[in-house]
């Protein structure tokens, strides 16, 4: 293992995991940028110069010159000194894309400007290719909160932890740079990427519910298809409950009552289709394959107004509709083996 990722090894193991960060003279660090190296050798060559050649003037320039950059140096770290940031994750998304994160940090004094967040970044000897500086940029108004969202990259699917927080500022000068380290406790969830181009729904209508006490049957009964003429009845509808489709709604009764009601899965144009890893079996593919095909065929779903359902090894989701059916069966996808690559 290289020096550097040894460090950081050591040094996130001194942090603890929390959603919550608070800066402060322990956790609140400075170093001179490039800039302000360059600065402090100008004051050097300024300060031998004025030594050899007595000069007054240079003195003067030299000690206010100096002055500034340790005026400079004290706002710099005052800036990100006792900050409370807070984070939020904004909920599961799919592999190689991106989940949002949320950030809002609240200022107790006075306004401050130039501060950015982002996530940190490893060095090629590390065995990683440095990101480009993606900070999110912000300013605080006086005992004011403020807003960042940060955007990280979900490269496979299962749960997620989030990497490293870094904050920082270079304000006023730019001659020196506070940073912050935070740990979030927090993870996402990355749903399988779904398979593209999607292939057709496998053939087969509702079948028989699973017996709890017996394993996963690989090929289910015959399908016991509804007639394609079923009518709705009022028997069939119930009061709208968050998480349903819009094309669930009834919407005549609704203009005529005034109260949404929603249809019952089982009432859904469409017959129930049931999917489990057998039926996205394919020569070439492995798990992940399988969990791809597995998500693209259940927005296909979504799409077609089918209900749907779900087996996985001994467990089993009943089919139905709506965003939280479909967000029920993603996270199980998400999750199901994900270590096993």
């Amino acid at each position: 293992m290289r020096l550097s990722a040894r460090f950081n090894a050591w040094f996130d193991a001194r942090l603890p995991l929390a959603d919550h960060h608070s800066t402060g003279q322990r956790n609140t660090y400075i170093l001179p940028t490039g800039a302000g190296a360059l600065f402090g050798v100008l004051l050097l060559v300024l300060l031998l110069a004025s030594i050899n050649y007595q000069l007054s003037l240079g003195y003067a320039l030299t000690f206010l010159l100096a002055g500034s950059a340790l005026a400079g140096l004290h706002m710099t770290h005052a800036t990100l000194r006792g900050l409370q940031m807070r984070l939020r994750t904004g909920g599961p998304a799919f592999a190689g894309g991106h989940a949002e994160v949320e950030i809002t940090l609240d200022n107790p004094g006075a306004a401050r400007h130039g501060i950015g967040l982002g996530w940190r970044t490893l060095g090629p000897r590390e065995g990683r290719r440095k990101a480009p500086d993606e900070r999110a940029w912000t300013d605080l108004p006086a005992r004011g909160t403020a807003t960042v969202r940060l955007q990280l990259p979900l490269a496979a699917r299962g749960w997620q932890p989030l990497p490293p927080i870094v904050a920082e500022t270079r304000f006023p000068l730019g001659l020196f740079r506070a940073w912050t380290v935070w740990r979030p406790a927090a993870r996402v969830l990355a749903w399988p990427k779904p398979e593209q181009p999607a292939l057709p729904l496998p053939a087969g209508g509702a079948q028989a519910t699973p017996d709890h006490d017996s394993p996963a049957q690989a090929h289910p009964p015959a399908p016991q298809v509804a007639p394609a003429s079923q009518e709705l009845t009022f028997d069939q509808l119930r009061p709208w409950r968050t998480g349903d489709a819009l094309r669930q709604v009834a919407w005549k009764k609704a203009a005529r009552t005034g109260e949404l009601v929603s249809r019952e899965a089982e009432a859904l144009p469409g017959q129930a289709l049931w999917l489990d890893e057998a039926a996205a079996r394919s020569a070439a593919g492995g798990l992940e394959h399988r969990m791809s095909r597995l998500a693209a065929w259940v927005l296909a779903a979504e799409q077609a107004a089918r209900p749907v359902g779900l087996r996985l090894g001994a467990q089993h989701w009943l089919p139905g509709s709506g965003d939280a059916h479909r967000r029920a069966l993603l996270d199980a996808l998400g999750t199901w083996n994900a270590g096993a690559r």
